[in-house]
C-alpha cells in the first residue's frame, strides 16, 4: 500500500476575510497533486468561509476544541460544532496551549478523544517551545 504524502498549515490568532479569500483563490488555482492530502485550519471565525469556499478535494481544520458536546462554556467550541460548520480535522495540543494556558497531557488527550468520537480527524502536535529545542 502506498503512503500517502500529507501537508497542513494553520493561521494561528490571524487573519481575516479578505486575507482568507485572497489566499483561498490561490490555493484554488494552485496544481498541486492529487496525491497529496492537504489540510488548512483556520481560526473558528473562518472555519465555514474556508470549508465553502476551499477546493473539495482539501480539507479544514478547526485549531482547537472542547471537551463537552455544548454547555456553559463561554468562549469554547466543540467537536460537534466544527464537524457542522464543514471543518473536518482539529489541531490539538499546541505548545502554545501547553505554556500559556496551562493545558496538560491529559486534558488534550480527552480533547482528542471526543474529537474523534464527533467524526473529526486530529493532528496532535506534540512539539516544543523555540527556547526548549534550542536549550
Amino acid at each position: 500500500m502506498t503512503r500517502t504524502f500529507w501537508v497542513g498549515g494553520n493561521w494561528k490568532m490571524n487573519g481575516s476575510v479578505a486575507v482568507i479569500k485572497d489566499l483561498v483563490s490561490k490555493f484554488n488555482a494552485s496544481d498541486a497533486s492529487s496525491d497529496v492530502e492537504v489540510v488548512l485550519g483556520a481560526p473558528y471565525v473562518y472555519v465555514p468561509l474556508l470549508a465553502d469556499s476551499l477546493r473539495k478535494d482539501w480539507a479544514v481544520a478547526g485549531e482547537n476544541c472542547y471537551i463537552k458536546a455544548s454547555g456553559a462554556y463561554t468562549g469554547e467550541i466543540s467537536p460537534e460544532m466544527l464537524h457542522d460548520v464543514g471543518a473536518k480535522w482539529v489541531i490539538l495540543g499546541h505548545s502554545e496551549r501547553r505554556s500559556i494556558l496551562k493545558e496538560s497531557d491529559e486534558f488534550t488527550a480527552e480533547k482528542v478523544v471526543k474529537a474523534l468520537e464527533a467524526g473529526l480527524k486530529v493532528v496532535l502536535c506534540i512539539g516544543e517551545l523555540l527556547e526548549e529545542r534550542e536549550a
